[in-house]
């Protein structure tokens, strides 16, 4: 008997990584060996796509993140949710350029005026990266994005700006839908279901703030409202950037007023537009000392 043999802590098994190599040192030329019913279930991408395969792929996807997440000490995120459509200020002629019809000229005039929201998104990212909370060990209030464009980018790009990792959790969509630049790499996260993205979203979330959005944005808004409203989550500073805008899309009074909410649930959310004014309300909610 081997030392390694004697030895009562050591593994009994082999790991998945090294039977996997073992694997690929064996030739595979007969053909029970090639044929796909041969593949080991765990590399057998075929076999994982099926659709009685579900359950096991939303505990990946459920896992994956959570756990790369907790090694990069991540104990917190302030999330920033917001279209993916606002121009940076850079970019503002080449919209405006690119309109051709009246109505095109209108539209672009619209989101080349909410530009100035991607450079709050900016300074947000900046402030809550620039306070590097540390709290037992893990890091607080880490930006976390949708890792697209636009306000997403601009709230990794004010992270990346002062030096600070920041988190993209991206979606794959039939159209090509590519992590901003400023996205940490070993932080982007790519999801094939929308319910998980939302839950890690939610998951680490100390704060949101929502800039001026279409319908994901409204969707991951009013989630995690509803969450907090019945009380399946524990209230969150919730950031609303743009009264003028959100008021146009969401009467929230009417709400109240035909008693369908709580006049109470309209103090859920916080009216903000500038990043110092969020900020302010995260240093309060949480007496920072930042």
């Amino acid at each position: 008997m081997t030392e390694d043999e004697k030895n009562l802590t050591d593994r009994r098994f082999y790991k998945a990584e090294q039977e996997a190599s073992f694997d690929e040192a064996h030739p595979h030329d007969t053909p029970q060996t090639q044929n796909s019913a041969y593949r080991l279930a765990f590399r057998d991408t075929e076999f994982l796509l099926r659709d009685e395969l579900r359950p096991v792929r939303f505990q990946l996807e459920l896992l994956k993140p959570e756990m790369l997440l907790e090694e990069a000490n991540i104990g917190s995120t302030l999330v920033m949710y917001g279209s993916a459509r606002i121009p940076s200020p850079e970019d503002c002629d080449g919209v405006l350029a690119a309109a051709d019809t009246p109505r095109q000229k209108a539209v672009a005039e619209k989101l080349v005026a909410k530009s100035r929201y991607y450079d709050e998104a900016r300074k947000l990212g900046r402030l809550a990266s620039e306070c590097a909370i540390v709290e037992k060990g893990m890091r607080q209030f880490v930006v976390c994005s949708g890792g697209g464009p636009s306000i997403m980018e601009a709230a990794n790009r004010g992270a990346a700006e002062v030096g600070a990792e920041s988190i993209g959790l991206n979606i794959l969509l039939p159209h090509e839908q590519a992590p901003n630049r400023y996205v940490t790499p070993r932080l982007s996260f790519q999801f094939h279901y929308f319910a998980l993205r939302k839950m890690h979203f939610l998951i680490r979330a100390r704060a949101l703030a929502i800039f001026p959005g279409g319908f994901g944005t409204l969707d991951e808004f009013l989630e995690a409202l509803t969450l907090i409203q019945t009380g399946k989550m524990k209230p969150i500073p919730l950031l609303l950037f743009g009264r003028d805008y959100w008021t146009r899309i969401i009467n929230f009074e009417a709400m109240a007023e035909e008693g369908v909410i709580n006049y109470e649930d309209l103090e859920r959310f916080h009216w903000v537009e500038t990043a110092d004014e969020a900020w302010a309300k995260i240093v309060e909610f949480y007496e920072l000392d930042c």
